[in-house]
């Protein structure tokens, strides 16, 4: 069985879509994947579906959902019961039953499915080996495995389906993982001087997110380590403007000293590091 969340919902089974048409069903089933192996309780699912005050007949309607996807899985499974017009694959005598898919726990519902059959699970591992492999030096190997959870997106998470309450805080939580691996492996392709490749996409993700310092910062650090201090001075203005009349903020400290380090002609990216010797003088001070 897999699952993709990082876009529109998809799910599949021995071939066979075993996604609900209707936008509750989704939501649980999206809800249920992204805490696999996990009770998720009946009350999570609730809040979900029907926020705060749920109707009293939601008990009933969710076991109805619940019904809904076995079905589909034993559809796809080719079980006894299926779906007419599915076209499942011949059943397997040693393969798990929907209901051990889709296990009813104390409380709750649980998915049985492996991390690495859900795409955001999948990424979540893959950020986390990344960030490792950089916090231990390993530029490379950081940006590989960063860039191949990157690639694992295909939109916006959740993109096609209502968020509830806990949808809400999933998709802020993977858009915010995102932007995190995306930063992180910029650094390091800038760490092994590769600037002129990733110059264009800075540029792209600065329209993108206008806001977001860090990557404003990264693009600085690539215009500077390309020759282009007259473009990082000017990256630098246009992200103080945009933050005075979005926010009345001025940039970061940091950001302000790697401003300065160029301003110097210092060594950017050790600025941004920290390492550079104005930023010694700065802390000093």
């Amino acid at each position: 069985m897999r699952i993709r969340v990082l876009g529109t919902l998809h799910a599949e089974t021995a071939g066979v879509s075993i996604a609900p048409s209707a936008a509750k069903p989704r939501q649980i089933l999206a809800l249920l994947a992204l805490q696999s192996r996990h009770i998720v309780p009946v009350s999570d699912l609730m809040e979900e579906v029907w926020g705060s005050g749920p109707p009293r007949s939601a008990p009933t309607t969710l076991q109805t959902y619940i019904l809904q996807l076995r079905r589909r899985l034993r559809a796809a499974l080719g079980e006894p019961g299926a779906l007419p017009g599915a076209g499942p694959a011949p059943r397997d005598p040693y393969a798990p039953s929907d209901k051990d898919i889709l296990a009813t726990r104390h409380g709750g519902y649980q998915l049985e499915i492996a991390d690495c059959d859900v795409d955001a699970l999948e990424f979540a591992r893959l950020t986390r080996t990344g960030h490792a492999a950089y916090e231990a030096g390993d530029m490379a190997k950081s940006s590989q495995l960063l860039d191949s959870a990157l690639a694992l997106w295909r939109g916006p998470a959740l993109a096609d389906l209502p968020h509830g309450k806990h949808l809400s805080i999933e998709a802020t939580r993977l858009e915010e993982s995102r932007l995190g691996a995306l930063e992180r492996r910029i650094d390091a392709d800038l760490r092994m001087g590769r600037h002129r490749e990733v110059l264009g996409e800075l540029c792209a993700l600065r329209g993108r997110y206008p806001l977001y310092e860090n990557l404003h910062a990264l693009l600085m650090v690539a215009f500077h380590q390309d020759g282009r201090s007259s473009d990082a001075l000017i990256a630098f203005r246009r992200l103080r403007g945009t933050l005075v009349e979005e926010l009345g903020l001025e940039p970061s400290p940091r950001i302000d000293r790697l401003h300065q380090a160029i301003l110097r002609g210092e060594d950017a990216l050790d600025a941004w590091r920290g390492t550079g010797s104005g930023q010694a003088a700065g802390l000093a001070g």
